[in-house]
Protein backbone atom coordinates (compact mmCIF):
# COMPACT_ATOMS: atom_id res chain seq x y z
CA UNK A 1 0.00 0.00 0.00
CA UNK A 2 3.07 2.39 0.92
CA UNK A 3 4.55 1.50 -2.51
CA UNK A 4 1.42 2.67 -4.14
CA UNK A 5 0.79 5.99 -2.61
CA UNK A 6 4.88 6.72 -3.21
CA UNK A 7 4.34 5.75 -6.85
CA UNK A 8 1.60 7.77 -6.80
CA UNK A 9 3.02 10.74 -5.70
CA UNK A 10 6.42 10.56 -7.36
CA UNK A 11 3.94 10.62 -10.72
CA UNK A 12 2.13 13.37 -9.94
CA UNK A 13 5.49 14.93 -8.92
CA UNK A 14 6.40 14.49 -12.69
CA UNK A 15 3.65 15.90 -14.03
CA UNK A 16 3.57 19.12 -11.26
CA UNK A 17 7.63 19.25 -12.66
CA UNK A 18 6.22 19.06 -16.76
CA UNK A 19 3.68 21.49 -16.46
CA UNK A 20 6.14 24.27 -14.78
CA UNK A 21 8.35 23.26 -17.79
CA UNK A 22 5.92 24.27 -20.24
CA UNK A 23 4.75 26.92 -17.98
CA UNK A 24 7.96 27.99 -18.36
CA UNK A 25 8.83 27.50 -21.96
CA UNK A 26 5.59 29.30 -23.05
CA UNK A 27 6.18 32.34 -20.88
CA UNK A 28 9.51 32.59 -22.54
CA UNK A 29 8.35 32.34 -25.72
CA UNK A 30 5.11 35.13 -24.58
CA UNK A 31 8.15 37.65 -24.13
CA UNK A 32 10.22 37.08 -26.65
CA UNK A 33 6.98 37.08 -29.13
CA UNK A 34 6.29 40.37 -26.95
CA UNK A 35 10.41 41.49 -27.72
CA UNK A 36 9.95 40.62 -31.36
CA UNK A 37 6.52 42.83 -31.66
CA UNK A 38 7.79 45.45 -29.57
CA UNK A 39 10.97 45.73 -31.98
CA UNK A 40 8.76 45.21 -35.11
CA UNK A 41 6.40 48.17 -34.34
CA UNK A 42 9.01 50.67 -33.47
CA UNK A 43 10.66 50.01 -36.77
CA UNK A 44 6.92 50.68 -38.69
CA UNK A 45 6.76 54.16 -36.55
CA UNK A 46 9.95 55.56 -37.70
CA UNK A 47 9.65 53.82 -40.90
CA UNK A 48 6.28 56.10 -41.23
CA UNK A 49 7.37 58.95 -39.61
CA UNK A 50 7.26 61.33 -42.40
CA UNK A 51 3.90 60.38 -42.95
CA UNK A 52 1.32 61.89 -40.32
CA UNK A 53 -2.13 59.53 -39.74
CA UNK A 54 -4.18 60.11 -36.99
CA UNK A 55 -3.96 58.77 -33.76
CA UNK A 56 -3.87 54.67 -33.44
CA UNK A 57 -4.12 51.82 -30.55
CA UNK A 58 -1.00 51.07 -30.18
CA UNK A 59 -2.52 46.69 -30.31
CA UNK A 60 -5.40 47.60 -32.72
CA UNK A 61 -4.83 50.33 -34.60
CA UNK A 62 -7.45 51.97 -36.30
CA UNK A 63 -10.05 49.53 -36.04
CA UNK A 64 -11.48 51.39 -33.26
CA UNK A 65 -12.09 54.58 -35.10
CA UNK A 66 -14.23 52.99 -38.35
CA UNK A 67 -17.63 52.44 -37.46
CA UNK A 68 -19.93 49.29 -39.28
CA UNK A 69 -20.24 50.40 -43.03
CA UNK A 70 -18.68 53.64 -42.83
CA UNK A 71 -15.16 53.06 -43.40
CA UNK A 72 -14.86 54.18 -46.91
CA UNK A 73 -16.10 57.51 -45.37
CA UNK A 74 -13.54 57.45 -42.75
CA UNK A 75 -10.84 56.65 -45.78
CA UNK A 76 -12.13 59.82 -47.33
CA UNK A 77 -12.12 62.10 -44.50
CA UNK A 78 -8.43 61.22 -43.81
CA UNK A 79 -7.04 61.78 -47.72
CA UNK A 80 -8.96 65.10 -47.18
CA UNK A 81 -6.64 65.48 -43.76
CA UNK A 82 -3.16 64.19 -44.98
CA UNK A 83 -2.06 65.01 -48.42
CA UNK A 84 -0.49 62.69 -50.90
CA UNK A 85 -0.49 59.44 -48.58
CA UNK A 86 -1.12 58.43 -45.02
CA UNK A 87 -0.62 55.47 -42.93
CA UNK A 88 -3.67 53.13 -42.40
CA UNK A 89 -2.94 50.85 -39.09
CA UNK A 90 -4.73 47.40 -39.28
CA UNK A 91 -3.50 46.67 -35.87
CA UNK A 92 0.01 47.38 -34.08
CA UNK A 93 2.39 45.42 -35.54
CA UNK A 94 0.30 45.77 -39.42
CA UNK A 95 0.70 49.22 -41.56
CA UNK A 96 -0.27 50.12 -45.33
CA UNK A 97 0.20 53.36 -46.62
CA UNK A 98 -2.71 54.34 -48.45
CA UNK A 99 -1.33 56.37 -51.57
CA UNK A 100 -4.02 58.51 -53.81
CA UNK A 101 -1.90 61.20 -55.34
CA UNK A 102 -0.98 60.61 -58.80
CA UNK A 103 2.51 61.71 -58.74
CA UNK A 104 3.14 59.26 -55.83
CA UNK A 105 1.19 56.37 -58.28
CA UNK A 106 3.45 56.84 -61.11
CA UNK A 107 6.56 56.38 -59.12
CA UNK A 108 4.88 53.13 -57.72
CA UNK A 109 3.42 51.88 -60.61
CA UNK A 110 6.81 52.48 -62.60
CA UNK A 111 8.47 50.08 -60.35
CA UNK A 112 8.35 45.70 -60.42
CA UNK A 113 7.53 45.27 -56.65
CA UNK A 114 6.15 42.37 -55.90
CA UNK A 115 1.89 41.61 -54.59
CA UNK A 116 2.48 41.45 -50.52
CA UNK A 117 2.08 38.08 -49.65
CA UNK A 118 0.49 38.82 -45.87
CA UNK A 119 -2.59 40.85 -47.94
CA UNK A 120 -3.25 37.94 -50.82
CA UNK A 121 -2.14 34.95 -48.81
CA UNK A 122 -6.16 34.27 -47.59
CA UNK A 123 -7.28 34.17 -50.61
CA UNK A 124 -4.35 31.15 -51.58
CA UNK A 125 -6.64 28.27 -50.35
CA UNK A 126 -10.05 29.43 -52.58
CA UNK A 127 -8.29 30.67 -55.44
CA UNK A 128 -4.51 29.08 -55.10
CA UNK A 129 -1.35 30.80 -57.39
CA UNK A 130 -2.75 31.55 -60.19
CA UNK A 131 -2.05 34.64 -62.35
CA UNK A 132 -3.80 37.02 -59.81
CA UNK A 133 -1.73 35.74 -57.00
CA UNK A 134 2.00 34.83 -58.99
CA UNK A 135 4.76 37.31 -58.61
CA UNK A 136 7.88 37.18 -60.97
CA UNK A 137 8.89 34.83 -63.31
CA UNK A 138 6.01 32.82 -62.89
CA UNK A 139 3.90 35.21 -63.31
CA UNK A 140 5.10 36.37 -66.82
CA UNK A 141 5.14 32.68 -67.99
CA UNK A 142 1.64 32.29 -67.42
CA UNK A 143 0.74 35.56 -68.45
CA UNK A 144 2.43 34.98 -72.10
CA UNK A 145 0.93 31.52 -72.24
CA UNK A 146 -2.68 33.21 -71.74
CA UNK A 147 -2.83 36.42 -73.44
CA UNK A 148 -4.36 34.65 -76.85
CA UNK A 149 -6.90 33.49 -74.95
CA UNK A 150 -8.35 37.14 -75.10
CA UNK A 151 -7.58 38.35 -78.61
CA UNK A 152 -10.23 40.04 -79.85
CA UNK A 153 -10.66 37.72 -82.73
CA UNK A 154 -11.69 35.65 -79.85
CA UNK A 155 -14.54 37.92 -78.23
CA UNK A 156 -15.75 38.84 -81.57
CA UNK A 157 -18.10 35.55 -82.30
CA UNK A 158 -19.11 35.78 -78.43
CA UNK A 159 -21.30 38.46 -78.69
CA UNK A 160 -24.40 36.74 -79.91
CA UNK A 161 -23.65 33.95 -76.96
CA UNK A 162 -23.99 36.93 -74.76
CA UNK A 163 -27.21 39.11 -75.89
CA UNK A 164 -28.68 35.34 -75.46
CA UNK A 165 -27.81 35.34 -71.46
CA UNK A 166 -28.79 39.07 -71.01
CA UNK A 167 -32.58 38.07 -72.78
CA UNK A 168 -32.58 34.99 -70.58
CA UNK A 169 -32.11 37.41 -67.70
CA UNK A 170 -34.47 40.03 -68.64
CA UNK A 171 -36.83 37.48 -69.17
CA UNK A 172 -36.89 36.07 -66.17
CA UNK A 173 -36.79 39.84 -64.81
CA UNK A 174 -40.45 40.50 -66.46
CA UNK A 175 -42.11 37.82 -64.61
CA UNK A 176 -40.91 38.55 -61.10
CA UNK A 177 -41.59 42.37 -61.37
CA UNK A 178 -45.04 41.32 -61.95
CA UNK A 179 -45.15 40.18 -58.38
CA UNK A 180 -42.31 43.23 -56.91
CA UNK A 181 -41.47 46.16 -58.67
CA UNK A 182 -38.29 46.42 -56.29
CA UNK A 183 -35.56 43.75 -57.62
CA UNK A 184 -32.32 42.75 -55.86
CA UNK A 185 -30.59 43.02 -59.36
CA UNK A 186 -26.94 41.49 -58.25
CA UNK A 187 -27.71 37.79 -57.82
CA UNK A 188 -29.41 37.56 -61.27
CA UNK A 189 -26.33 39.70 -62.59
CA UNK A 190 -24.02 37.31 -61.03
CA UNK A 191 -26.05 34.49 -62.80
CA UNK A 192 -25.91 36.04 -66.32
CA UNK A 193 -21.86 36.72 -65.96
CA UNK A 194 -21.03 33.07 -64.85
CA UNK A 195 -23.66 31.94 -67.50
CA UNK A 196 -21.55 34.15 -70.54
CA UNK A 197 -18.25 33.31 -69.29
CA UNK A 198 -19.07 29.40 -68.98
CA UNK A 199 -20.34 29.32 -72.85
CA UNK A 200 -17.55 31.51 -74.27
CA UNK A 201 -14.41 30.91 -72.19
CA UNK A 202 -14.95 27.34 -71.05
CA UNK A 203 -17.21 25.29 -73.81
CA UNK A 204 -20.45 25.10 -71.38
CA UNK A 205 -23.61 23.98 -73.42
CA UNK A 206 -26.76 24.56 -71.38
CA UNK A 207 -28.26 27.73 -69.08
CA UNK A 208 -26.83 28.50 -65.90
CA UNK A 209 -29.32 31.04 -65.26
CA UNK A 210 -32.00 28.47 -65.24
CA UNK A 211 -30.07 25.61 -63.39
CA UNK A 212 -30.46 25.78 -59.54
CA UNK A 213 -27.50 24.08 -59.01
CA UNK A 214 -25.00 26.76 -59.71
CA UNK A 215 -26.69 29.13 -57.30
CA UNK A 216 -24.67 27.74 -54.68
CA UNK A 217 -21.39 28.90 -56.54
CA UNK A 218 -22.68 31.82 -56.60
CA UNK A 219 -23.26 32.10 -52.81
CA UNK A 220 -19.84 30.33 -52.19
CA UNK A 221 -18.14 33.15 -53.83
CA UNK A 222 -20.24 35.92 -51.90
CA UNK A 223 -19.48 33.79 -48.60
CA UNK A 224 -15.48 33.57 -49.45
CA UNK A 225 -15.57 37.59 -50.77
CA UNK A 226 -17.12 38.68 -47.36
CA UNK A 227 -14.92 36.17 -45.10
CA UNK A 228 -11.33 36.67 -46.68
CA UNK A 229 -11.96 40.57 -46.05
CA UNK A 230 -13.00 40.22 -42.35
CA UNK A 231 -10.17 38.00 -41.78
CA UNK A 232 -7.57 40.41 -42.71
CA UNK A 233 -8.93 42.67 -40.83
CA UNK A 234 -8.55 40.85 -37.33
CA UNK A 235 -5.62 40.32 -35.39
CA UNK A 236 -6.23 37.13 -34.14
CA UNK A 237 -7.10 35.20 -37.34
CA UNK A 238 -3.76 35.57 -39.19
CA UNK A 239 -2.78 32.53 -37.43
CA UNK A 240 -4.25 29.80 -39.64
CA UNK A 241 -4.06 27.21 -36.85
CA UNK A 242 -6.70 29.57 -34.70
CA UNK A 243 -8.30 30.86 -37.79
CA UNK A 244 -9.25 27.32 -38.89
CA UNK A 245 -10.42 26.16 -35.42
CA UNK A 246 -13.06 29.27 -35.52
CA UNK A 247 -16.64 29.18 -36.68
CA UNK A 248 -15.43 31.55 -39.93
CA UNK A 249 -13.16 29.01 -40.59
CA UNK A 250 -15.19 26.02 -40.85
CA UNK A 251 -17.36 28.52 -42.62
CA UNK A 252 -14.10 29.55 -45.48
CA UNK A 253 -13.51 25.62 -45.91
CA UNK A 254 -16.96 24.41 -46.57
CA UNK A 255 -17.30 27.51 -48.86
CA UNK A 256 -13.65 26.70 -50.39
CA UNK A 257 -15.07 23.16 -51.15
CA UNK A 258 -18.50 24.13 -52.58
CA UNK A 259 -16.38 26.40 -55.36
CA UNK A 260 -13.77 23.92 -55.74
CA UNK A 261 -16.51 21.41 -56.61
CA UNK A 262 -17.78 23.53 -59.29
CA UNK A 263 -14.88 24.08 -60.89
CA UNK A 264 -13.38 20.37 -60.63
CA UNK A 265 -16.50 19.60 -62.53
CA UNK A 266 -16.36 21.77 -65.35
CA UNK A 267 -12.78 20.71 -65.86
CA UNK A 268 -13.89 17.11 -65.59
CA UNK A 269 -16.50 17.27 -67.75
CA UNK A 270 -14.33 19.26 -70.18
CA UNK A 271 -11.37 16.63 -70.37
CA UNK A 272 -14.39 14.11 -70.92
CA UNK A 273 -15.35 15.30 -73.83
CA UNK A 274 -12.32 15.99 -75.27
CA UNK A 275 -11.66 12.45 -75.14
CA UNK A 276 -15.23 12.06 -77.63
CA UNK A 277 -14.66 11.20 -81.36
CA UNK A 278 -15.08 14.05 -83.78
CA UNK A 279 -14.23 16.62 -80.29
CA UNK A 280 -10.52 17.15 -81.13
CA UNK A 281 -10.78 17.44 -84.74
CA UNK A 282 -13.37 20.49 -83.79
CA UNK A 283 -10.52 22.11 -81.85
CA UNK A 284 -8.07 21.66 -84.42
CA UNK A 285 -10.35 23.51 -87.21
CA UNK A 286 -10.87 26.37 -84.57
CA UNK A 287 -8.37 29.53 -85.09
CA UNK A 288 -8.68 29.97 -81.52
CA UNK A 289 -8.92 27.98 -78.17
CA UNK A 290 -11.60 29.01 -75.70
CA UNK A 291 -9.68 29.66 -72.46
CA UNK A 292 -10.41 25.96 -70.53
CA UNK A 293 -9.01 24.25 -73.71
CA UNK A 294 -6.03 26.56 -74.04
CA UNK A 295 -4.88 25.93 -70.76
CA UNK A 296 -5.64 21.62 -71.53
CA UNK A 297 -3.22 22.03 -74.33
CA UNK A 298 -0.76 24.83 -72.78
CA UNK A 299 2.59 23.82 -72.88
CA UNK A 300 5.45 25.61 -70.57
CA UNK A 301 8.62 26.78 -71.83
CA UNK A 302 10.35 23.58 -71.02
CA UNK A 303 7.30 21.50 -72.66
CA UNK A 304 5.54 20.34 -69.56
CA UNK A 305 1.84 20.62 -69.62
CA UNK A 306 0.23 22.92 -66.84
CA UNK A 307 0.43 20.68 -63.61
CA UNK A 308 -3.21 19.82 -62.06
CA UNK A 309 -2.63 22.76 -58.91
CA UNK A 310 -1.48 25.60 -61.95
CA UNK A 311 -4.65 23.98 -63.74
CA UNK A 312 -7.20 24.53 -61.10
CA UNK A 313 -6.13 27.58 -59.58
CA UNK A 314 -5.96 29.89 -63.32
CA UNK A 315 -9.93 28.16 -63.68
CA UNK A 316 -10.78 28.82 -60.02
CA UNK A 317 -9.18 32.86 -60.66
CA UNK A 318 -10.42 33.06 -63.89
CA UNK A 319 -14.30 32.04 -63.10
CA UNK A 320 -14.18 34.09 -60.16
CA UNK A 321 -12.49 37.13 -61.93
CA UNK A 322 -14.51 36.39 -64.99
CA UNK A 323 -17.85 36.65 -63.72
CA UNK A 324 -17.81 38.28 -60.22
CA UNK A 325 -15.86 41.68 -60.71
CA UNK A 326 -17.89 41.90 -64.26
CA UNK A 327 -21.55 41.49 -61.98
CA UNK A 328 -20.02 44.10 -59.92
CA UNK A 329 -19.23 46.93 -62.15
CA UNK A 330 -22.15 46.41 -63.52
CA UNK A 331 -24.57 46.41 -61.03
CA UNK A 332 -23.00 49.50 -59.77
CA UNK A 333 -23.19 51.17 -63.42
CA UNK A 334 -26.94 50.49 -63.31
CA UNK A 335 -27.13 52.10 -60.35
CA UNK A 336 -24.80 55.60 -61.17
CA UNK A 337 -27.58 55.40 -64.24
CA UNK A 338 -30.66 55.10 -62.11
CA UNK A 339 -29.43 57.77 -59.85
CA UNK A 340 -28.71 60.12 -62.68
CA UNK A 341 -31.68 59.67 -65.12
CA UNK A 342 -30.93 61.89 -67.18
CA UNK A 343 -27.37 60.46 -68.54
CA UNK A 344 -30.19 57.30 -68.50
CA UNK A 345 -32.47 58.96 -71.33
CA UNK A 346 -29.71 60.01 -73.06
CA UNK A 347 -27.54 56.31 -73.43
CA UNK A 348 -31.08 55.34 -74.35
CA UNK A 349 -31.82 57.42 -76.95
CA UNK A 350 -28.28 56.92 -78.61
CA UNK A 351 -28.66 52.87 -78.44
CA UNK A 352 -31.99 53.39 -80.19
CA UNK A 353 -31.07 55.65 -82.94
CA UNK A 354 -28.36 53.46 -83.53
CA UNK A 355 -30.44 50.18 -83.67
CA UNK A 356 -33.51 51.98 -85.02
CA UNK A 357 -35.67 48.54 -86.42
CA UNK A 358 -32.36 46.05 -85.64
CA UNK A 359 -32.73 43.59 -82.36
CA UNK A 360 -29.79 42.39 -82.45
CA UNK A 361 -26.34 44.63 -81.50
CA UNK A 362 -23.17 43.53 -83.06
CA UNK A 363 -19.50 44.23 -82.62
CA UNK A 364 -19.54 46.67 -85.09
CA UNK A 365 -22.06 48.74 -83.44
CA UNK A 366 -20.46 49.20 -80.08
CA UNK A 367 -18.06 51.49 -81.53
CA UNK A 368 -20.54 53.65 -82.02
CA UNK A 369 -21.80 54.06 -78.61
CA UNK A 370 -19.31 57.16 -77.72
CA UNK A 371 -21.56 58.48 -74.79
CA UNK A 372 -22.97 55.17 -73.59
CA UNK A 373 -18.75 54.29 -73.24
CA UNK A 374 -18.15 57.45 -71.23
CA UNK A 375 -21.01 56.77 -68.80
CA UNK A 376 -19.79 53.13 -68.23
CA UNK A 377 -16.22 54.55 -67.54
CA UNK A 378 -17.18 57.20 -65.23
CA UNK A 379 -19.34 54.67 -62.96
CA UNK A 380 -16.46 52.40 -63.37
CA UNK A 381 -14.50 55.21 -61.72
CA UNK A 382 -16.24 56.42 -59.10
CA UNK A 383 -17.43 52.20 -57.96
CA UNK A 384 -14.69 50.64 -59.23
CA UNK A 385 -15.16 46.66 -58.78
CA UNK A 386 -11.19 46.43 -57.34
CA UNK A 387 -11.01 49.28 -55.55
CA UNK A 388 -7.20 49.06 -54.80
CA UNK A 389 -4.25 47.08 -55.64
CA UNK A 390 -1.39 46.01 -53.11
CA UNK A 391 2.16 46.27 -53.60
CA UNK A 392 5.39 45.27 -50.90
CA UNK A 393 8.42 47.52 -51.60
CA UNK A 394 11.47 45.40 -52.96
CA UNK A 395 13.72 48.66 -52.24
CA UNK A 396 13.33 51.58 -50.72
CA UNK A 397 11.05 54.36 -52.61
CA UNK A 398 11.40 58.34 -52.13
CA UNK A 399 8.33 60.53 -53.81
CA UNK A 400 8.65 63.99 -55.73
CA UNK A 401 8.27 66.01 -52.88
CA UNK A 402 11.45 63.85 -50.80
CA UNK A 403 9.55 61.87 -48.78
CA UNK A 404 10.65 58.34 -48.60
CA UNK A 405 9.68 54.98 -47.28
CA UNK A 406 11.64 51.17 -46.80
CA UNK A 407 12.26 48.42 -47.97
CA UNK A 408 9.35 45.73 -46.83
CA UNK A 409 6.58 48.24 -46.18
CA UNK A 410 3.31 47.65 -47.96
CA UNK A 411 1.21 50.26 -50.05
CA UNK A 412 -2.36 50.34 -51.38
CA UNK A 413 -3.15 52.12 -54.39
CA UNK A 414 -6.26 52.69 -56.13
CA UNK A 415 -6.53 50.26 -58.92
CA UNK A 416 -6.93 51.43 -62.93
CA UNK A 417 -10.67 50.00 -63.35
CA UNK A 418 -10.81 51.80 -67.39
CA UNK A 419 -10.50 47.98 -68.76
CA UNK A 420 -9.17 47.11 -71.93
CA UNK A 421 -11.13 48.67 -74.90
CA UNK A 422 -12.15 44.83 -75.73
CA UNK A 423 -13.85 44.43 -72.33
CA UNK A 424 -15.62 47.64 -72.18
CA UNK A 425 -17.12 46.82 -75.54
CA UNK A 426 -18.35 43.48 -74.87
CA UNK A 427 -18.85 42.96 -71.04
CA UNK A 428 -20.61 46.59 -70.55
CA UNK A 429 -21.79 48.39 -73.87
CA UNK A 430 -23.45 44.88 -75.18
CA UNK A 431 -25.08 44.65 -71.57
CA UNK A 432 -26.15 48.32 -71.56
CA UNK A 433 -27.71 48.13 -74.74
CA UNK A 434 -29.97 45.54 -74.12
CA UNK A 435 -30.83 46.21 -70.40
CA UNK A 436 -31.67 49.48 -71.45
CA UNK A 437 -35.12 48.54 -73.49
CA UNK A 438 -36.01 49.54 -70.20
CA UNK A 439 -35.73 52.08 -67.24
CA UNK A 440 -33.53 52.26 -63.68
CA UNK A 441 -34.80 53.80 -60.95
CA UNK A 442 -32.63 54.28 -57.75
CA UNK A 443 -33.52 52.17 -54.73
CA UNK A 444 -36.16 53.78 -51.81
CA UNK A 445 -34.41 52.93 -48.67
CA UNK A 446 -34.19 49.51 -49.95
CA UNK A 447 -30.66 47.83 -51.58
CA UNK A 448 -32.45 47.32 -54.92
CA UNK A 449 -32.77 48.57 -57.76
CA UNK A 450 -36.60 49.63 -59.29
CA UNK A 451 -36.89 48.00 -62.75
Amino acid sequence: MRVSVLSCTRFLGSIYGLLQVVALLSLVLLLLKAVQFYLHRRWLLKAVQQFPSPPSHWLFGHKQQFQKDQELQQTLKWAEEFPCAHPRWLWGSRVTILVYDPDYMKVILGRPDPKPDISYRNIAPWLGYGLLLLNGQKWFQHRRLLTPAFHSDILKPYVGIMADSVRVMLDKWEKLIIQNSYLEIFEHISLMTLDTIMKCAFSHEGSIQVERKYHNYIQAVGDLSNLSFSRGRNLFYQNDVIYWLTPEGHWYQRACQLAHQHTDRVTKQRKARLQEEGELEKIRKKRHLDFLDMLLFAKMENGSSLSDKDLRAEVDTFMFAGHDTTASGFAWILYALATHPQHQQRCREEIQSLLGDETSITWDHLNKLPYTTMCIKEALRIYPPVPNIGKQLSKPITFPDGRSLPKGLQLKTPASNSKSNSNIKIFNSLFLSYLLSVSFHPPRGRNSTHY
